[in-house]
C-alpha cells in the first residue's frame, strides 16, 4: 500500500489493548458500542476504508465486496475461519484476505474436551437440578451417566484443533480415531496413537463419541447429513465446536429427542445466534453460546495477528496469514 498510515475500519469491539494499539498505528475507526454492522453499514465502510477488520458475525459477501472502493486492498479478518467472506469475489477484485490461524487451537480443544466430558456425565443436567432444588441426596441409581475411559472417539478433521483434541482425549483413556481428507503423517499418528478411517461412514458407525473439528466449506455443509447421522449408534454422543452448518441441525434435534442419539454438546449452531427451539427442550444436550475460543489470551493473540497482517501489508510485504485456499 502506498499510504503510510492506512485507514482501518473495525466492525466489532475488540479487547481494549488491541484497540489502543491499532489506534496508535493506523487511522482507525472503532465500533465502540459493539453493535453488529448490517449490510448497508458494511458497504459504507468498504467504500472509504483501506482495510476492513471483520469478525465471524459479519457477512462479507459478493454484494459487499463488489461495492468496495478501489482503495480497499485488505480484509484482515479477526477470525480463524473465513467462511463469512466470499474469497472468490475478493480475489477477483484484487483484495487480499488474512485471518488469525493457530491462536485458538488450545482454547477450542479445551472446550471440546469439556463437552466430551460434560455430555456423557450429565454435568449440566445435574447442576441444573441442584439449583432448582430437585436434589434430595445421593442415590445408587440417580443421574447415571456413561464412562469416558475406554470409549472410541472419532475426530472429524485432523488439523490443528483435531490434533489438540486427540492429545487431550488420550489422557482421558479414550481410543482416538479420525477421518480427514488426507491421512496425516505416520509420525503424527504414532504420537497421537490415532487410527485413520478413510471412510467417514464406517467411522461413524463404530464410534462412541464424535467430535467435529473440520472447517466449514461448501464441501462440508451438512457433512453430517440425515443419512450419516443415522449411522451412529444409539449410545453415541456428538460434540461440535467447529461450525453449526456442518451438521443437519433439524435432523440432529429429532434424533436426540427420539433417543436415536444419546446426547450432544454444541458450541455452534446452524443459524446462530438463533438456536433450534427443539434443542432447547432437550436435557441430553449441552448448549454453549459459541464460546469455545473465548479466552482473554486468545482474543489478545488474535488482535496481535490482525495488527501484524495490516502492518506487513502496509509496508508493502506479504502478510504472514494470507488466505490462499480453504481445505478440509
Amino acid at each position: 500500500m502506498a499510504e503510510k498510515n492506512p485507514t482501518v475500519t473495525v466492525t466489532r469491539k475488540l479487547p481494549d489493548a488491541v484497540e489502543s494499539r491499532m489506534a496508535e498505528l493506523f487511522d482507525t475507526q472503532l465500533n465502540r458500542d459493539d453493535a453488529p454492522m448490517n449490510q448497508a453499514a458494511l458497504i459504507a465502510a468498504v467504500q472509504t476504508t483501506d482495510v476492513l477488520v471483520p469478525t465471524v458475525t459479519d457477512t462479507i459477501d459478493r454484494t459487499v465486496i463488489e461495492a468496495a472502493g478501489p482503495q480497499l486492498k485488505l480484509i484482515a479478518s479477526f477470525s480463524t475461519g473465513v467462511d463469512h467472506i466470499d474469497l472468490d469475489a475478493a480475489h477477483a477484485r484484487g483484495i487480499m484476505v488474512t485471518n488469525t490461524p493457530g491462536v485458538l487451537t488450545e482454547d477450542t480443544a479445551d472446550m471440546t474436551m469439556a463437552l466430551i466430558l460434560a455430555v456423557p456425565r450429565r454435568v449440566i443436567e445435574g447442576e441444573r437440578m441442584l439449583r432448582e432444588g430437585k436434589w434430595t441426596g445421593w442415590s445408587p441409581t440417580w443421574m447415571l451417566g456413561r464412562r469416558i475411559c475406554g470409549k472410541r472417539l472419532g475426530i472429524i478433521g485432523m488439523g490443528r484443533i483435531g490434533r489438540a483434541v486427540a492429545k487431550r482425549a488420550h489422557g482421558f483413556g479414550l481410543s482416538v480415531h479420525y477421518h480427514n481428507r488426507r491421512q496425516v503423517h505416520p509420525d503424527v499418528e504414532a504420537e497421537l496413537e490415532a487410527t485413520y478411517w478413510q471412510s467417514l461412514d464406517q467411522m461413524l458407525a463404530h464410534m462412541d463419541i464424535i467430535s467435529v473439528n473440520c472447517p466449514y466449506t461448501p464441501a462440508t455443509y451438512h457433512l453430517l447429513s440425515a443419512r450419516r447421522l443415522k449411522l451412529l449408534k444409539p449410545h453415541a454422543y456428538i460434540v461440535n465446536t467447529s461450525r453449526g452448518e456442518i451438521i443437519d441441525e433439524t435432523v440432529l434435534a429429532q434424533m436426540l429427542g427420539s433417543g436415536e442419539i444419546a446426547g450432544a454438546g454444541l458450541d455452534v449452531f446452524e443459524h446462530e445466534p438463533a438456536v433450534n427451539p427443539e434443542l432447547l427442550k432437550l436435557d441430553n444436550v449441552v448448549l454453549m453460546p459459541h464460546m469455545g475460543s473465548a479466552t482473554e489470551e486468545g482474543r489478545q493473540e488474535m488482535g496481535e495477528k490482525v495488527i501484524i497482517n495490516i502492518r506487513t501489508f502496509a509496508d508493502g510485504h506479504k502478510p504472514p496469514d494470507r488466505v490462499l485456499v480453504t481445505e478440509f
